[in-house]
C-alpha cells in the first residue's frame, strides 16, 4: 500500500488536504505541540510562506488525497540558516507500512540539497515507533527537555534528536 503512495512537493493545491490531516494528527493530542490545526487560512499563509521560502514541504498522496506530510523549516537567523526544523505526521491508517520512512528520507535528501548541515526537533519519549524511525535514519540523542509537554495535566519528557551532516 505505502509504495503505490507519491511523495510530491507541497503545492498550493494539497493545503487543504494538509490541513485536514495535520488537524487530525494533532486531535490526538499526543504527538504535536498543537492541540487542532490552525484555522485554515493560517494553515494556508504559513504554508505558502513555508514554500516561497524554499523550506522542505514535502506531502504524501494516495489516489489524490493527502494522507501525510514532512517539512523542514530553515531558521530565521543568519547565524542558524544552517539549521531546520523537522516536522511531520501521517494519518493513523498509514502508520507502520513504511511511508513515514519514505518521507523523512527524501525530506532529508531535501534539505541537504538545500545546504541544510543540521536537522533537528524533537519527540515525545513515549513516542517509541518514532524514536526507532529517526535513529533508522541517522538521528541521534542530544538530550531530555523534561515535562516539556502537558496534556490536561499529564507531563511528558521530550527527546532532541539531530541529524548533523558534517
Amino acid at each position: 500500500m505505502a509504495g503505490d503512495i507519491r511523495i510530491e512537493p507541497m503545492s498550493e493545491e494539497h493545503i487543504e488536504g494538509f490541513h485536514r490531516v495535520l488537524d487530525t494528527v494533532a486531535r490526538e493530542r499526543k504527538y504535536l505541540s498543537l492541540l487542532q490545526a490552525p484555522s485554515l487560512e493560517e494553515t494556508r499563509k504559513f504554508a505558502l510562506a513555508s514554500i516561497a521560502a524554499g523550506n522542505v514541504n514535502l506531502v504524501a498522496v494516495d489516489g489524490g488525497e493527502i494522507v501525510g506530510w514532512c517539512d523542514i523549516r530553515r531558521h530565521f537567523f543568519p547565524s542558524h540558516v544552517h539549521r531546520g526544523s523537522l516536522g511531520m505526521g501521517l494519518l493513523p491508517a498509514y502508520r507502520g507500512q513504511g511511508l513515514g520512512r519514505r518521507l523523512i528520507e527524501a525530506a532529508i535528501a531535501g534539505g541537504r540539497e538545500a545546504g541544510m548541515v543540521r536537522i533537528e526537533f524533537g519527540v515525545h519519549a513515549d513516542n517509541a515507533r518514532a524514536i526507532r524511525l529517526y535513529e533508522r535514519v541517522g538521528f541521534l540523542r542530544e538530550g531530555v527537555s523534561r515535562d516539556a509537554f502537558c496534556v490536561d495535566g499529564e507531563y511528558t519528557d521530550v527527546i532532541n534528536m539531530a541529524l548533523i551532516f558534517r
